[in-house]
Parts: C-alpha cells; sequence; structure tokens
C-alpha cells in the first residue's frame, strides 16, 4: 500500500504530537536558493524539513545534527505536513533536505510504476524526479509493509521468509487495513503461491491482534515499535512483493554541495531497520525528546 508518507507513523502519531522546532511563524516561508549554485541556501543556512509524524522528525532531526556537526549552518522546520506540501517546497528551494522513503516517493511522481526492488525504484526516481530534486543514497532502512507473525508462531512453523507461509498460511487468519485483501491478495498468490484461509480487517490494532491470536499474521510496517513491544518476527520479502521504501534523503540539488551530500550519506550508510525500530520505541512508546534520540544514536554511530 502506497502512503502519503508514511502510513506506520500516522499510527505512532496518537501517541506523540510533536511540536515544530526553531522560531515562530509559518512553517513554509520559503527560503530562496542561492542563483550561484554554490551549495548553500540563502543566507548560507540548509533548511532541514519533515512531515508530520514522529518518524520523519525524528530522521530530519539525525540529518540535521549531523550537517551541524559538520559546520553547516542548519535551520529546522519541522512537523511541517504532507508531501504534497514537501514535495513542492523542496522543489522551490524554501526547503534543502527531507528525509524521504523512495517507493512511496516514486508512486508520488509516477503513478504508473511497477518497479519494486530498490536498485529499479532508485532508477525510477532518476528518470522521474524533477531537474531540481535528487535523492541520495538509500538507508538500508525501511518503513515498509510486511506480513508479520509472534514470535512463536515463527519458531513453531519454521517462519522466516514470506515464502515460507506458503506451507501454513490456508490455515491461517491474516489482519491488515480495510483495503489490505483487495490491494494484495492476488499479489501474493502471483509472486509467492501464498493464500490465506481468512482476512480480517483489523486496521490500526493489526500489531494487537496477532500478539492476541485474533489473526496469526497481519499487515505492519517495519518501524513500528509495537514489533518490539509485542515480540513480532516481520518475514523477510525476498521476492519483493512489497515495493522497496527505503530511507533517502530528497535534496535540492541548487542548495547542497560534496559536504551536505556526503554528511547525508554518511548517515544512511549507518541507518538499519532494526535500528531504527529501536530509535521509534523510545520516541514513541518511552516518550522521548527526538531531538535528544537522534543525538544519541549519532554519538554511537560516530557521526557527531
Amino acid at each position: 500500500m502506497k502512503r502519503l508518507f508514511s502510513t506506520a507513523a500516522v499510527i505512532l502519531s496518537a501517541a506523540l504530537t510533536l511540536t515544530a522546532c526553531g522560531g515562530g511563524g509559518d512553517p513554509l516561508t520559503s527560503a530562496s536558493v542561492s542563483p550561484t549554485g554554490s551549495g548553500s541556501a540563502a543566507g548560507g543556512k540548509v533548511v532541514v524539513g519533515s512531515a508530520n509524524f514522529p518518524e520523519n522528525v525524528l530522521l530530519a532531526e539525525i540529518y540535521a545534527q549531523a550537517l551541524e556537526a559538520k559546520g553547516v549552518q542548519v535551520e529546522k522546520k519541522l512537523n511541517i505536513g504532507s508531501r504534497e506540501v514537501l514535495f513542492d517546497q523542496a522543489k522551490s528551494g524554501g526547503l534543502t533536505v527531507l528525509p524521504e522513503y523512495i517507493g512511496s516517493l516514486l508512486a508520488f511522481v509516477d503513478n504508473t510504476t511497477t518497479a519494486k526492488t530498490k536498485d529499479d525504484v532508485v532508477a525510477g526516481l532518476k528518470e522521474k524526479l524533477p531537474a531540481e530534486l535528487e535523492v541520495l543514497e538509500p538507508a538500508a532502512a525501511e518503513d515498509n509493509n510486511s506480513l508479520t507473525v509472534t514470535k512463536a508462531t515463527a519458531t513453531k512453523d519454521g517462519l522466516a521468509t514470506i515464502e515460507d507461509l506458503v506451507k501454513v498460511g490456508k490455515n491461517f487468519a491474516v489482519g491488515g487495513p480495510p483495503e489490505f485483501q483487495s490491494r494484495q491478495e492476488k499479489n501474493f498468490k502471483d509472486t509467492y503461491g501464498l493464500e490465506f484461509k481468512e482476512w480480517k480487517k483489523t486496521g490500526d490494532a493489526t500489531a494487537d491482534a496477532i500478539k492476541d491470536g485474533t489473526v496469526q499474521v497481519g499487515n505492519v510496517f517495519t518501524t513500528d515499535p509495537k514489533i518490539v513491544i509485542n515480540d513480532l518476527v516481520s518475514l523477510k520479502d525476498t521476492k519483493n512483493a512489497f515495493a522497496a521504501d527505503n530511507i533517502a534523503p530528497l535534496v535540492n540539488k541548487a542548495a547542497v554541495n560534496d559536504t551536505v551530500k556526503s554528511t547525508l550519506n554518511a548517515v544512511s550508510a549507518k541507518l538499519d531497520t532494526p535500528g531504527l525500530l529501536a530509535l521509534m520505541k523510545r520516541v514513541a512508546i518511552d516518550k522521548d525528546d527526538a531531538a535528544t534520540v537522534a543525538k544519541d544514536w549519532l554519538t554511537q554511530n560516530s557521526l557527531l
């Protein structure tokens, strides 16, 4: 399922409301891009923005603090809104850097895409993004669809991949959003030969429904902290039934220099899904401050 940004984070938004950082006024007030293309926005600043959900705010904090550690002057405009607003601001130069999700971004700029692997998605973005924008190196970290089970079920039935579900799927009820069956039933059958006994509309409560046995498997996004607190296991999607949704910086090309690019690529090189999941537990469940969590992660990974 494609998201306006990351639908997993909509679940988390109810648990945590983060306010915009740095100064008052309209967070979308445009900063003009340097006409020289020298690698900095007007006033020598790189403007790091984010969507209005906790995971994206956290990622923007990580980007901003990493850049500041390299001597880059940073202005943060966090917790702004949806991709429709953010994308236009990045294209115009009002925002310089955004944390993005490559599969969902490609679907936004090309609603006919059939790309699924990370390489194919990145190639599609290079072709379809407007000339003003560029996606830097994607992280290993993904906020992606998954089929998830309890650790006990994974152990009992020998489940590590979605393909492993084929042998037990006809005995399993699967849960997910209301549109999950209509969007994925044929996909699972075509990709894996996978069929389920029953489809249940468990919506935002899918992780809890897996834990309490209402369903045996469900569609949970891979950075949902309930995977950790409910002791769940996301099965590997070895045949790419779900399009890759790796996290990557989206930048305005005229407003970033080599220092900005290399710094953000260094962040991506360290960021993986289990690590992000642990960070999101701190932010969304433990209610730790996103800026503090970002600083801790950067310090642990020698990026400060």
